[in-house]
């Protein structure tokens, strides 16, 4: 089992910048990707950034320039700068990690952070 923990959520005006952190405990060492999801009000939760064990990361289009996901592998933490915020980014963040056992893929996810762009 894999335990995430989720940070850094608040509101802020459009333009402005927040930084979420997601801590992974438990049996980290088969995860093999981890990224940030997201759910606005009424739609469906939806991709926004993963990064690899090798540090490769991808984006939602909509993200691209603005956003940028990082980890230290050392605090088991995965990170999301998000800069130049609109209002549009407002939705429940969520943590994901992907790991491989035994042949079976595991998706785990946190509870979920609140970030609200908003004048």
């Amino acid at each position: 089992q894999v335990q995430l923990v989720e940070s850094g959520g608040g509101s802020v005006q459009p333009g402005g910048s927040l930084r979420l952190s997601c801590a992974a405990s438990g049996s980290i060492f088969n995860i093999f990707v981890m990224g940030w999801y997201r759910q606005p009000p009424g739609k469906q939760r939806e991709l926004v950034a993963t990064i690899t064990t090798s540090v490769t990361a991808a984006y939602a289009d909509s993200v691209k320039g603005r956003f940028t996901i990082s980890r230290d592998n050392g605090k088991n933490t995965v990170y999301l700068q998000m800069s130049s915020l609109k209002p549009e980014d407002t939705a429940v963040y969520y943590c994901n990690a992907r790991s491989i056992f035994g042949g079976k893929l595991n998706d785990y996810w946190g509870q979920g952070t609140q970030v609200t762009v908003s004048s």
